[in-house]
């Protein structure tokens, strides 16, 4: 088995990787689902300041649960990406280094990912309390009236994912596609 990759969060853009890729991801992420992304592109329409600098982020698709005692998190699994896809060309053109979520993302989404030399990881759904494992530290730093969507500043440590699209227009998804479909023609 390959050894996994340790990645910085905070140089994800310089790390070079590829898709099918299994990281161990470590440093600040921030979580920010649907309601947080509609506030946040208001903001960017009206000026305002944003409630992190976007330049080098990486987002994680969460929403997590309440701690328990002496645990800076409940459960903390990754909602549908596909649901940001409105949203997050644009964040990524303003410096957004990558996203954390799961499934497929839209034909823009992707382009964007190349244009920016970004990435977006996946993790694995249903296993938010593992996921949970991995988080050191949680601050709620914006939209605390959304609650479990509020925006959070966490720090994980070796967060298992995959690279689901990189920087060259690799999809995880489509290549399996292709493999299910060249493999189904011969049974």
């Amino acid at each position: 088995m390959p050894e996994l990759r340790r990645i910085d969060a905070q140089s994800l853009k310089s790390a070079e990787l590829h898709i099918g890729e299994k990281i161990l991801l470590s440093g600040y992420v921030y979580t920010a689902r649907d309601a947080a992304h509609k506030r946040i592109s208001a903001l960017l329409d009206s000026g305002g300041a944003l409630p992190f600098p976007l330049e080098g982020a990486v987002i994680y698709y969460a929403g997590p649960t309440p701690a328990p005692p002496e645990k800076p998190v409940g459960a903390c699994g990754p909602t549908t990406s596909g649901r940001m896809d409105v949203y997050t060309p644009r964040m990524l053109d303003l410096g957004l280094a990558g996203m954390i979520g799961k499934g497929e993302r839209s034909q823009a989404v992707r382009d964007a990912i190349v244009r920016n030399h970004a990435v977006y990881l996946c993790a694995v759904g249903g296993a938010g309390a593992l996921a949970a494992r991995c988080i050191k530290s949680l601050e709620v730093i914006a939209f605390e009236d959304l609650g479990c969507e509020s925006v959070k500043r966490l720090y994980v440590e070796d967060f298992p994912l995959i690279v689901c699209n990189d920087a060259e227009g690799g999809d995880i998804f489509s290549q399996g596609r292709a493999t299910y479909q060249r493999k189904a023609v011969h049974v």
